[in-house]
């Protein structure tokens, strides 16, 4: 037989006892044989992050292991619901038990350096040389597709776009061939080229080394590629398990068949009739040049950002997509001024904001709001939701009783309790988290809400119930949005125009129909040949 690489029986992990269920993972009996991947799916919230910390022994504080077994490759991580001791827990992370996080900056140390980082690692782990321990590193920067390797090993995180963090995150999790890889969304962040390329680096690692993967997704489409099993989680409870094709192409429970249909399409609606007018929100010729400094002073400057132009009007909403690194993100910062552009014209309600100072821009800024990709970053974790969300519409002119009453609607809109504005982000799950820094940004009744990967940490369904809620908002308001997504499928469902970026340049741009339908660059094409399959009929 087939050496099970991890084993769980009877697994019951509880929950704190103000938390909305009695338990984070109820009952769970899973097996994943070596060479196999088993993908756990379900919405946020569902308990399949929870496992993931179990297993590693990092359960966050406040949950507990109240009975079960957890075995990896024969040896007991917990045994009756007592874990072993975290000394050999530690031997065995890295070497035993790789684990990619959701949340990439979360996961890395901000004031050390990429490469410091793996290299820590490599010290703990190995008895390599210096010279060895630098080879490697730069072999798997290489490898997970990350230009420049020896550029990435000296930057420090806040360098590096999203999807690169997350590179860094999965290198330092494949980089010693565990026998176990965790994966809790490691293609979240990344477009969907690279998102190929390191699935198929994962199934290079699993055929190499006759590992066992454990991949916790939302991304059907991944489900699809990647999953040899696959099992259904809702509110702590297994609803459904069994091989790929089985619970793809003939799912016998309702809630899977619920997440299926969720799941975009690739084919855009017909075009709207739009209100047209003036632009809400443009920029033109933007460009952005970064210079660093080597050690004897001298400038090495790098071109970010190339002559780029876009404009969004009311009741529109514009597409920016691209591979990771593209200048997607660093583009909508230029357009909210939270960077500098070097070159070009900026344009809030025909309002030219290029040469305004902070003091001068601070009163227009609730006309253009931004949803940022980690909402780890952008929610304070020492105040309570409810406080970070009345906050912005306070600053804007609302009153205390109006604010609250604002965001007490907002979180109906979300679909989370309003008791929830008394907790903190921590008490949240990834997508819920997400949820939170959406509807903060709409407290402020935005003309323009700018939403770079704001969907990204989203289940399907809840992707889905968000996406109809920036039209419904855009509908009522007639707010315009400038959508930045590495997920074609989103794009082609969501935005009336998308533009193509790559390199730091709009390579193509046109309305969504066309674009996917018949595009005229051959990277776009790229791009859309990359798109993992979501034709789940059998």
């Amino acid at each position: 037989m087939t050496e099970s690489i991890l084993e769980v029986r009877g697994l019951q992990v509880a929950l704190p006892s103000d938390a909305d269920r009695p338990y984070a993972i109820e009952s769970m009996d899973i097996s994943i044989p070596a060479g196999r991947t088993l993908c756990i799916v379900g919405e946020s919230g569902s308990g399949k992050s929870v496992l993931a910390t179990t297993v590693l022994g990092l359960l966050a504080k406040g949950l507990t292991v109240k009975s079960g077994s957890i075995r990896l490759a024969g040896e007991a991580l917990v045994d009756g619901g007592v874990p072993i001791p975290q000394k050999r827990l530690r031997e065995l992370r890295g070497t035993g038990m790789g684990m990619v996080f959701q949340e990439p900056m979360t996961a890395l140390n901000p004031v050390h350096t990429c490469g410091e980082q793996v290299d820590e690692l490599l010290r703990t782990h190995t008895d390599w040389n210096a010279s060895a321990r630098k080879a490697r590193i730069l072999e798997i920067f290489e490898r997970v597709r990350l230009p420049s390797p020896e550029r990435i090993y000296a930057s420090y995180p806040h360098q590096l776009s999203g999807g690169q963090r997350q590179r860094i995150v999965i290198a330092m999790a494949i980089i010693l061939k565990p026998r176990l890889l965790i994966c809790d969304e490691p293609t979240t962040a990344l477009d969907v080229t690279t998102q190929a390329e390191i699935l198929k680096l994962i199934a290079e690692l699993q055929a190499e080394q006759n590992s066992a993967v454990l991949f916790i997704t939302h991304d059907m489409g991944v489900v699809a590629e990647i999953a040899d099993d696959i099992l259904v989680m809702h509110r702590g409870v297994v609803v459904e398990q069994g091989t790929c094709d089985q619970v793809l192409r003939a799912p016998s429970q309702a809630y899977t068949r619920m997440l299926l249909d969720a799941v975009p399409g690739m084919t855009p609606p017909a075009p709207r009739e739009l209100p047209g007018g003036p632009a809400l929100l443009a920029g033109r010729n933007v460009g952005k040049t970064y210079i660093r400094r080597d050690w004897l002073g001298r400038a090495k400057p790098t071109q970010a950002l190339q002559e780029t132009s876009v404009s969004v009007h009311q009741g529109e909403t514009v597409g920016v997509v691209g591979e990771s690194g593209s200048g997607k993100s660093t583009f909508a910062r230029c357009l909210i001024r939270l960077i500098e552009p070097t070159d070009g014209v900026v344009h809030w309600a025909g309002k030219e904001v290029q040469s305004l100072k902070e003091s001068e821009l601070r009163p227009l800024r609730s006309q253009v709001q931004v949803v940022f990709q980690d909402p780890n970053r952008s929610l304070n974790p020492r105040r309570t939701i409810g406080s970070s969300m009345v906050e912005g519409a306070m600053n804007f002119g609302m009153s205390a009783a109006q604010a609250q009453a604002k965001v007490e609607e907002l979180m109906d809109r979300i679909q989370l309790p309003r008791t929830a504005l008394e907790r903190y982000p921590h008490q949240f799950s990834g997508g819920q988290r997400q949820r939170i820094a959406i509807a903060r940004a709409l407290a402020c009744h935005p003309k323009v809400l700018v939403a770079d990967e704001a969907v990204s940490a989203l289940d399907v369904s809840v992707q889905a119930q968000i996406l109809d809620l920036l039209r419904e908002i855009q509908r009522d308001l007639g707010i315009g949005i400038l959508f930045i997504t590495h997920d074609l499928r989103v794009a082609a469902q969501l935005c009336d125009r998308v533009v193509v970026m790559r390199s730091g340049r709009v390579v193509e741009q046109g309305q969504t129909a066309s674009v996917f339908g018949n595009p005229s660059e051959d990277y776009t094409r790229a791009l859309l040949a990359a798109a993992p399959s979501t034709n789940f009929s059998s």
